[in-house]
């Protein structure tokens, strides 16, 4: 068993697809297929179901893959950890971010972070929290910045609290809330609103404060972006809850205060062992980060 097998397989149960696997890896699949073959041979184990159109994992599949995707990453993080220790920074670093980050400038800070560590080769993707917190939990992502209701519990993961926001309403020019200065909750419960999917950490946020008035609340439009809360506002659809800063980058839109509202709490997170480019990523971003809490494992 080496190192490029285990690499094939692992491409393989995330592609679901020897096909796939294979173009991902740059290699054909006459030669993919046979590697991982050899693998199952030496392991003894069927890692793979095959049918017609879907490869999934056998319970012996998912056990390699838990030790394998360790095992590629302490192979591949090698070279990284010993050009550190002779004083150069390098390797890749995954960051995510949620549309709505406003607790820090990021892509001034990764420009910074760029001067200063050009052998660093950044991505960057923007998602949902619960999908960043996943992604830093199985080390798909080196960092990412979220942002959750209050009663959320980060397990699995560093974190920095980096600020906490309250949510405020925004309406169009000419709605009928739009000449008041302070709203409550009771008073937008039959408003149609436009909110993120139910389930989602963003939802939870207005969903736990009408739940703790004893409200009930009307969320007509379901969207998955800030960008598309503001065009239902804008066009009179609906009325939305945001975090402050967010509505005032908002156009054309009214913000109203909420006496009783919504929070969220905005986080750093990262991986328990960060590699050498996140541990300086972590380290510089400290100043900026201005860190209300830590969590227990701390760098």
């Amino acid at each position: 068993m080496n190192l490029k097998q285990m690499q094939y397989a692992l491409a393989v149960a995330e592609a679901g697809s020897f096909t796939l696997a294979a173009e991902r890896c740059h290699t054909v699949q006459s030669a993919l297929s046979h590697q991982v073959a050899r693998l199952e041979q030496q392991l003894g184990a069927k890692l793979f179901e095959r049918t017609s159109r879907r490869v999934t994992l056998t319970p012996a599949g998912e056990a390699f893959v838990r030790s394998a995707q360790l095992a590629v990453e302490a192979a591949c993080r090698v070279p990284h950890e010993v050009a550190a220790a002779c004083g150069e920074v390098r390797g890749n670093l995954s960051i995510g971010t949620i549309s709505s980050l406003t607790a820090l400038h990021l892509v001034d800070f990764l420009g910074q972070f760029h001067q200063r560590y050009q052998h660093v080769d950044i991505r960057l993707c923007v998602a949902q929290s619960e999908r960043l917190l996943d992604d830093v939990r199985q080390r798909r992502l080196d960092i990412a910045f979220v942002g959750f209701w209050p009663g959320e519990r980060l397990e699995g993961v560093q974190w920095r609290l980096l600020a906490e926001e309250e949510l405020a309403v925004v309406v169009p020019a000419g709605h009928t809330l739009a000449s008041r200065t302070l709203v409550s909750l009771a008073q937008l419960v039959d408003q149609p609103l436009v909110d993120f999917p139910a389930g989602s950490s963003a939802r939870r946020q207005t969903d736990e404060a009408f739940s703790a008035k004893g409200l009930n609340h009307r969320v007509q439009f379901e969207v998955d972006s800030m960008d598309l809360m503001e065009r239902f506002v804008r066009g009179g659809l609906a009325i939305g809850l945001v975090p402050t800063r967010v509505a005032q980058g908002f156009h054309e839109l009214v913000t109203i205060a909420v006496s009783d509202a919504p929070m969220r709490r905005v986080y750093a997170i990262w991986s328990t062992s960060p590699t050498p480019a996140a541990q300086a990523f972590i380290e510089s971003a400290l100043p900026a980060f201005n860190a209300r809490e830590v969590s227990p494992l701390t760098v």
